[in-house]
């Protein structure tokens, strides 16, 4: 399912993470809708997440890439250095938690589904990642994308510290 993956005429790359039905139970039998998870990056250090419902998968998707361009908006570009991160991060949103850990050239995006399309779309090629505790691919993104809004370079935490390192 997070194979999906669409570059744009704007730039984006929109991935769909998950697609979940909803099955409603009525007298003539069940009526379905669908759950869209997309996740919308430039691969220069902007990601995004959105969730779309609608009772065809496409419409879904479409909400869903909707509202993931709009939170892109306002969202501040992620610290990268390189191909990887600055440091070692852990991302926490509900019960999840995801560690990621900066790696060499070649090593590649180690990580799960919903954690590899968020770093995919954000334009980080070199990482290490764990999950840990709830594997719900929701949480996983906001997880992921919590823990690279809170990375900072060396000169941010000198700045803030009022310290050389």
């Amino acid at each position: 399912m997070g194979r999906d993956r669409e570059p744009r005429q704007d730039g984006m790359e929109e991935r769909v993470v998950k697609i979940r039905r909803c099955a409603a139970v009525v007298k003539g039998g069940r009526r379905f809708s669908f759950n869209a998870l997309v996740v919308v990056g430039d691969r220069r250090g902007r990601v995004a997440w959105g969730y779309g419902k609608a009772n065809e998968v496409p419409p879904a998707v479409e909400k869903a890439t909707k509202d993931a361009t709009e939170t892109l908006k306002r969202q501040p570009k992620v610290q990268l250095k390189g191909q990887t991160i600055p440091h070692r991060i852990i991302g926490r949103f509900g019960a999840s938690k995801v560690i990621m850990v900066p790696a060499g050239p070649g090593t590649g995006v180690k990580a799960g589904p919903g954690v590899r399309d968020v770093l995919e779309a954000c334009g980080i090629h070199n990482i290490l990642t764990k999950t840990h505790g709830s594997n719900n691919p929701i949480n996983l993104v906001k997880a992921t994308i919590d823990g690279l809004l809170n990375l900072r370079t060396r000169e941010e935490v000198a700045r803030l510290r009022g310290v050389t390192l």
